[in-house]
């Protein structure tokens, strides 16, 4: 391959660079099992280890602490060393996690596996990937931030009837072990291929752009400042969000309706989270990623308002369909904040910081929900609780908006251009 061609495909927004899009989505989607399989499993958990229904939400909650710490270390670690690296190391700890909590006795034994390693390396294939595609991209960095974050999205369609299907036929530890080994044989080959590093042209010019690295002035805060806001933000938004992500299928389990049923709704819910993200996608293209995160977020409480008054089946299908529409877009949005308002050279270490303060806030709600309902015997007060905690995200988007529209001179929303 001579200079000039081999220059062309590592182009922002050229042919390769979509061609390494739906390869990372491919790995995101691969490596996503380590955060749904858990969910799926929750009553087996229950069930095997003799333990009440806050204490079965551990491992979910140990999961996401796991995935979230990971994820800024090997953030880091792909900001100086390229994507591969981290997708390697996440892909064995992957593997191994899945071994270790298939032979755990206990259920502290099985909330370590979980965190320590199926959580930390699934963490690769989120938070730094979604950071290594945003550089590859400049003019259509919106719509490919959604399609790389749908990843997690498209395994939570994909693997929960699968991970429901194995378990009813051969157990959870025949199950994990299965799932272990195919990470591995699936994940390293398809690592090999992001050798290539992203384009120092694109990443240049973006840091070089008067707005790229002093734009989070619009806010008239300092950038540790606006950090900190979506950091908060990203939690409470997360809080909210895991209450029907995490608990739909021991909620369907209680109204009788069988764990099928909920895993069913579940990959409804994420099947269509996945056409939120992409629409979301074309529209943070337009209006910008702090506008779309509120926009979703409203929408967000409105779904969860809906689970209040209605439990029957068909409603049921119906609301965690509308869920997912609805809240698709707000994961991708704090990532397109992020490239809006800070340099390029950070986009690793500061979107994962993000993406990890969402995390944190789908462990605290997962757990959390399972303590309310052990202490209110039902899942009503727990919908109650995740509609606060999407008011405070609301709250946070809608002040930061107010904060630029009152600042006219440094443009909200608008992403540097190479």
């Amino acid at each position: 391959m001579t200079d000039a061609s081999d220059s062309r495909r590592t182009q922002a927004d050229s042919a390769y660079s979509w061609a390494r899009l739906a390869l990372s989505l491919l790995l995101s989607t691969i490596g996503g099992v380590g955060m749904w399989s858990v969910v799926v499993a929750l009553p087996a958990v229950q069930e095997a280890y003799g333990v009440t229904r806050g204490d079965a939400s551990l491992p979910y909650a140990s999961t996401m602490i796991g995935f979230g710490l990971a994820g800024i270390v090997l953030g880091r670690l792909a900001d100086r060393f390229g994507i591969m690296l981290p997708i390697i190391v996440g892909t064995l700890l992957l593997g191994s996690g899945f071994a270790l909590a298939s032979q755990a006795t206990t259920a502290w034994q099985f909330t370590l596996a979980q965190g320590l390693a199926i959580g930390a390396g699934s963490s690769a294939t989120f938070g730094p990937l979604l950071a290594h595609v945003s550089l590859w991209f400049a003019r259509s960095r919106g719509i490919a931030i959604a399609i790389i974050a749908s990843g997690n999205y498209l395994a939570g369609a994909i693997w929960p009837p699968i991970v429901q299907y194995f378990l009813d036929r051969n157990g959870l530890e025949a199950t994990y072990l299965g799932i272990g080994a195919f990470c591995v044989a699936s994940m390293l080959p398809l690592s090999m291929l992001l050798r290539r590093p992203a384009p120092v042209s694109a990443a240049s010019s973006l840091d070089n752009s008067s707005s790229s690295s002093r734009s989070y002035q619009a806010f008239g805060i300092s950038g540790g400042a606006l950090q900190g806001l979506l950091i908060i933000a990203g939690l409470a938004c997360c809080v909210a969000m895991s209450m029907p992500q995490v608990h739909l299928i021991a909620y369907c389990s209680d109204l009788g309706y069988g764990p099928a049923r909920g895993a069913q709704m579940l990959s409804l819910m994420l099947a269509c989270g996945i056409a939120s993200r992409l629409v979301f996608g074309v529209i943070s293209d337009r209006i910008g990623g702090l506008r779309t995160l509120l926009l979703a977020s409203s929408l967000q409480g409105v779904a969860l308002l809906m689970f209040l008054p209605f439990d029957g089946l068909v409603s049921l299908y119906l609301i965690s369909a509308l869920f997912g529409l609805f809240q698709g877009g707000i994961v991708p949005a704090y990532a397109i904040i992020v490239r809006e308002y800070f340099p390029a050279r950070e986009a690793g270490v500061r979107v994962s910081a993000v993406i990890t303060a969402t995390l944190f806030g789908m462990a605290l709600g997962g757990w959390m929900t399972g303590v309310i309902f052990d202490f209110a015997g039902s899942y009503k007060i727990a919908f109650g609780n995740g509609i606060l905690w999407n008011l405070l995200n609301v709250s946070i988007a809608a002040w930061l908006l107010k904060r630029t529209l009152a600042r006219p001179l440094v443009g909200e929303g608008k992403l540097a251009r190479p």
